[in-house]
């Protein structure tokens, strides 16, 4: 479907409304806006946490509008920062104005989004510059997620 009849954006257009509608089924909501908030707040907390190189590294794999989303408000001279595990959560929470128990399940829907979307190579090149608490943040096991799956913190 065309949007702007330039090809190259139409179909940068198209692909980020397919991965916010596998990222809203994800989370279990109905809402773009909430999916949209938790993979800019990912994308930002996980940009954050890691180098120039391996950030720049990174963003080159993502569809052009959320490369757009993921440099918004970056500050190359302020990376990496180094989040402990807490701190990570916090930072995606305030960034994508999730409370609650719902934040870590988000991060991990999130996560398992963009592993559909990217492939395992992308990630786990950027996930490589992370702690293993955070890691595991970002992926938990089955059982570290099922406890909370509601997204009623939204």
């Amino acid at each position: 479907m065309p949007f702007t009849g330039v090809e190259h954006l139409d179909h940068s257009i198209d692909t980020t409304n397919r991965w916010l509608d596998d990222l809203a089924e994800e989370l279990g909501t109905q809402e773009r806006r909430e999916a949209y908030r938790a993979l800019r707040g990912w994308l930002h907390t996980l940009r954050d946490r890691l180098t120039i190189q391996a950030g720049a590294h990174f963003a080159a794999q993502l569809p052009e509008i959320f490369r757009g989303v993921y440099y918004d408000g970056w500050s190359p001279s302020n990376v990496p920062v180094k989040y402990n595990r807490e701190q990570f959560l916090e930072a995606f929470c305030n960034s994508a104005a999730i409370r609650g128990p719902a934040a870590a399940p988000a991060l991990a829907s999130v996560t398992r989004c963009m592993r559909r979307h990217l492939g395992r190579g992308a990630l786990d090149h950027a996930f490589d510059q992370l702690p293993k608490d955070v890691r595991s943040l970002l992926e938990p096991g089955d059982r570290d997620v099922a406890s909370d799956t509601g997204n009623d913190a939204w």
